[in-house]
């Protein structure tokens, strides 16, 4: 295979190891997460992928907290590898960007799965036009591109399922193989072969019926029944069922020694006639009638109704959707009726993928097909019996004969589609009831459906939900009706105008049917037209297509309780919500909202992209809040938000209380209203990372429509609340941006309240950063206002913050002098969980003024309160400090131990800023006990988790320990690399850590201690 090349002598291969030759040499593709993506973008053939695509199909529920940018760095090294000359040449790129996704456009045949799939084609090809021997040689070589299972040695579940989806491919394709060996009369031939696969898939039992035939021609009639007793035996132990009809037919057959089994002749090589198609009531009655016979109404030979509407010649994308609905419906099956069912919000083009299709399959449904418009989503529904009464006036029965009642016509139609094969497509339905009697009997016939709702209660219907297009599909719509010219040459435009379409393809085509109508605008001209959320929803409108009147159709069949919830969910401006949010948001019970929103997942109004979790589409959310500023006075909209901000305050609360047990902040904030509860850490801090992006859009709300401190100041506590978040690492961005606004509000309208909070959150955020001077002027700040104002909410915390930043800066004294300030107020107001922390911290202030002793004593105590306290975070913190002051005086061996503790608790409440600290100390300790391996391994643990989380000083802390143990393991070279990268991080941040890296680069010993 490795000689096999594609045009610009690219070839890859998943058809077992993912790999890739150019010009026949086998290229390095890196680590197995960077397969992984390959593979999947090779098997997206060309469409492009969203990132978040990628991430929950590589890494799936495991997926990092900056998994998008270690993802951006495979695709980058991929580029690199594949494209070694990407800017110098003049070839269309092959690994692309398509908006935030990623695609990858193969070259023609460059792909094994390709020519698989082609030579697959052609087998089918030879065997229907009477060339077996042709047939079973190519579908032979298709075999034999397979070299073991397929994508071996990638990960993640997207991996898993394709694997198991290209083995069911291959196995069936060897099922068809025998098939045709079988045709050929080479069962001597296979019956070894056979044997093997049966003996590997003892449940399949089509293997075992080739196995029976093949066994029985061979002359061995008692190996046959033999093969049956097995597979009965085996099916009844395994799934506690019995063979189905065909190898008990089989089994049946050969009993009686049924001369149809035995080996046919050998074949032409050359067909002589087209096939026969199988005779049916188009082509008159097989013989002539009897004497006596009652005969129904219908003449001998029926009309061949032809309804179908023309399929739209600008067709694009939904190659995937198409070729699984045509597979459905292309299917025979003895059991019943090829019935699919696809739904979707409007617009997103059902009817004209399920038209599209319907003509693919016409030569399927030689009978005809019939075609009903049943007008479900307004007024004027089509009732069940006036679409029968069409259908049998096209079938040929005179109107007069027509019976009234719902239930004849129901039966005369299925009645005379007994022994035919006819396609049926229901458009726009209403629900089942409405489908349920025009739907034919024969299992030769096939039914298609659209509608809006999911119509889950159609009995045995394949539900297919339709949603919008990928965005190189959308794309490719935009530049078939404005024209691929115009779009070509304002490629970025297009994509932000179709982006701005959300990818919905009933606007995307109006958008562009606008522009193709206008030659004088130009492609960046419709692109700050759509940007306006106001007038958007105006933008996309064009004759009498109009994106609202879709979505208002849907609407307009809601119940007045469905209404009211689908236009006030779209108040909160939170990518998603959850049902316990969304019942605060609509004040009702949590099984009343849930039961809500799920009917509205059925109307295809609202998306479900998990479990309890509820989200719009852009358009329909814009649809949906014109229509709640309509309904709804300002009061009500601001009443709405309140009741979401206080659910999200609440459950904040309870996550604060647990991770910081014993700080009087949780016992201090303003709640109104209830939210969620927790039982350990973790879970609070995993709802906290969950949520964030809501919060946070919920906290952005507020600050821009508060007119008073009373609305502002929940958004202030919630900043406060959503402190064990901040040690995640997560969401660092979105705390600087949300603090800034908050306090831009307070400062608007003159809430002191609010100004406290957001100014000792920013404060925190400016810490984390190492911004020291800007972090020290807001705590100043908050601790006028706290005195001022004589609020407890985080005086003792800002105090004991201050002196953390003061020290940080070297000035132990003051340090010290602050920290007694705040175990004095910790004491005055009771929290002996302040005083724990106090003594904690001020132990490296001791500790940086020469006094080892009192360093550890202060350390001692403050652990020995919390764990009398029964507090897990504080114990987990208390150790971390005592393991500093531990390892500073030598004590080596305990100070691993707390830190080993601490480092587990981190871990599992996923507070990775904590765990950076962590790793980092444990390096430095280990560092001077001399084991430098294990310096090095907790040195590179600190710096991966550093890069996760976008923390710059926390990367120079660790890249200053991994240099220091580099060096000592005589890596010294590399050892110079890490350190002259944290000198120029620290010295970025303005640091002091930078004066002593620098002492450290000029020579001093490698075990020298650089205080941080």
């Amino acid at each position: 295979m490795a000689g096999q090349s594609g045009e610009g002598g690219l070839w890859f291969a998943v058809l077992g190891p993912v790999r890739a030759w150019r010009d026949g040499r086998e290229l390095d593709l890196g680590t197995p997460l960077q397969r992984s993506i390959l593979g999947m973008l090779l098997l997206r053939e060309g469409r492009a992928v969203s990132p978040n695509e990628m991430i929950d199909a590589v890494w799936g529920e495991d997926a990092p907290p900056r998994a998008l940018g270690a993802l951006r760095t495979y695709v980058s090294r991929l580029r690199t590898v594949l494209e070694p000359d990407r800017v110098a040449r003049s070839r269309p790129e092959l690994l692309t960007s398509i908006g935030r996704g990623y695609a990858l456009r193969l070259p023609d045949d460059a792909l094994d799965l390709t020519r698989f799939e082609r030579r697959i084609a052609e087998a089918e090809t030879a065997r229907r036009a009477g060339r077996p021997r042709e047939a079973a040689d190519r579908l032979r070589a298709a075999l034999a591109l397979f070299e073991g299972e397929p994508l071996a040695g990638t990960a993640g579940p997207y991996a898993e399922h394709q694997r198991d989806r290209l083995a069911e491919r291959r196995l069936s394709v060897v099922e068809t193989l025998m098939d045709v060996d079988l045709e050929l009369g080479d069962h001597a031939a296979v019956v070894s072969e056979l044997i093997a696969l049966t003996a590997d898939h003892p449940l399949r039992e089509r293997l075992r019926a080739q196995l029976m035939l093949a066994l029985y021609r061979c002359g061995r009639q008692g190996d046959a029944l033999n093969v049956f007793t097995e597979t009965r035996e085996a099916l009844i132990d395994e799934l506690g069922i019995e063979p189905g009809p065909e190898l008990t037919a089989l089994h049946q057959r050969i009993l009686t020694a049924d001369p149809t089994l035995a080996p046919p002749p050998a074949p032409a090589e050359e067909p002589t006639a087209e096939p026969v198609r199988p005779a049916t009531s188009a082509d008159g009655p097989a013989e002539e009638p009897q004497p006596g016979d009652e005969e129904p109404y219908a003449a001998p030979e029926l009309p061949r109704p032809a309804q179908l509407p023309a399929a739209v010649t600008d067709f694009t994308g939904r190659k995937e959707q198409a070729a699984r609905l045509r597979s459905l419906l292309s299917t025979a099956s003895a059991e019943g009726l090829p019935l699919v069912a696809i739904s979707g919000i409007g617009g997103v083009g059902k009817t004209t993928l399920a038209v599209h299709v319907a003509h693919q399959v016409e030569e399927v449904f030689p009978d005809g097909q019939l075609y009903a418009d049943l007008r479900g989503y307004g007024d004027g529904a089509t009732a069940p019996e006036s679409a029968l009464g069409g259908f049998l006036r096209a079938l040929g029965i005179p109107p007069d004969v027509i019976p009234d009642g719902l239930a004849e016509r129901s039966a005369l139609f299925r009645s005379l589609l007994a022994e035919r094969r006819v396609l049926v497509l229901l458009d726009n339905a209403r629900d089942a009831e409405q489908v349920s009697p025009l739907l034919p009997g024969s299992p030769g016939c096939a039914a298609i459906v659209t509608s809006r709702v999911k119509l889950a209660d159609l009995p045995a219907a394949r539900l297919v939900d339709l949603d919008v297009m990928e965005p190189d599909e959308a794309l490719s719509l935009f530049a078939a009706v404005a024209g691929p010219e115009r779009v070509a040459a304002e490629h970025g435009a297009a994509m932000d105008v179709v982006a701005a379409c959300g990818f919905l393809p009933l606007a995307v085509r109006i958008v562009a049917a606008r522009l193709a109508a206008r030659p004088s605008w130009t492609v960046a001209s419709l692109a700050p037209r759509l940007a306006d959320e106001q007038r958007r929803l105006d933008e996309m409108r064009v004759g009498n297509l109009a994106v609202e009147a879709t979505f208002a159709l849907g609407y307009g069949q809601l119940a007045p309780e469905q209404a009211r919830a689908f236009r006030l969910l779209s108040l909160p401006s939170g990518p998603d919500i959850s049902s316990e949010a969304a019942a605060a948001v609509l004040a009702l019970p949590a099984y009343e909202t849930e039961a809500l929103l799920e009917s509205l997942v059925d109307a295809s109004l609202l998306e479900a992209p998990g479990p309890g979790r509820y989200r719009y589409h852009d358009l329909l959310r814009l649809f949906a809040r014109r229509e709640l500023n309509k309904a709804e006075p300002p009061e009500a909209l601001a009443l709405a938000l309140g009741r979401l901000l206080g659910f999200y305050l609440a459950s904040a609360q309870s996550a604060h209380r647990l991770a910081y047990e014993g700080s009087a902040i949780a016992d201090n904030l303003v709640v109104v209203g209830t939210g969620r509860t927790f039982t350990t850490v973790d879970e609070a801090v995993a709802w906290l990372i969950a949520e964030g992006d809501s919060l946070f859009a919920a906290i952005g709300q507020t600050a821009a429509s508060a007119r008073s401190g009373e609305q502002l100041l929940p958004a202030g506590d919630l900043l406060v609340a959503m402190e064990p978040l901040l040690e995640s690492g997560t969401h660092t961005r979105e705390f600087d941006q949300g603090t800034r606004a908050v306090l831009a509000a307070a400062l608007r309208i003159g809430d002191e309240g609010s100004e406290l909070r957001s100014r000792y959150v920013l404060g925190r955020v400016l810490f984390a950063a190492n911004r020291l001077r800007e972090a020290e002027e807001q705590f100043r700040r908050v601790r006028e206002l706290s005195a001022e104002r004589a609020e407890k909410v985080v005086t003792g915390e800002v105090l004991n913050a201050l002196a953390v930043v003061v020290g940080r800066q070297r000035r132990h004294a003051e340090a010290l002098a602050l920290f007694d300030a705040a175990m004095t107020w910790y004491r005055e107001n009771g929290v002996p969980a302040g005083e724990a922390l106090v003594l904690s911290y001020s132990a490296r202030e001791h500790l940086g003024l020469g006094r080892p002793d009192d360093a550890i004593a202060a350390a001692e105590k403050g652990l020995a309160i919390f764990t009398e306290m029964g507090s897990g975070a504080g114990t987990a913190r208390a150790r971390y400090h005592l393991g500093i002051v531990l390892s500073r005086v030598g004590r080596l061996t305990e100070a691993v131990h707390h830190h080993a503790e601490c480092l587990a608790f981190f871990r599992a409440s996923k507070q990775r800023v904590w765990e950076q600290r962590v790793c980092s100390r444990l390096a430095e300790t280990f560092i001077a006990a001399e084991r430098y391996p294990e310096a090095v391994r907790h040195a590179e643990q600190a710096l991966v988790v550093s890069r996760d989380i976008g923390h710059p000083y926390g990367e120079a802390l660790s890249l200053t320990v991994l240099g220091k143990a580099l060096r000592g393991l005589g890596d010294l070279s590399r050892s110079l690399a890490c350190l002259r990268q944290a000198y120029d991080v620290f010295s970025r941040l303005g640091a002091p850590e930078a004066g002593d890296l620098k002492v450290l680069l000029d020579g001093v010993p490698h075990n020298a201690v650089v205080e941080t």
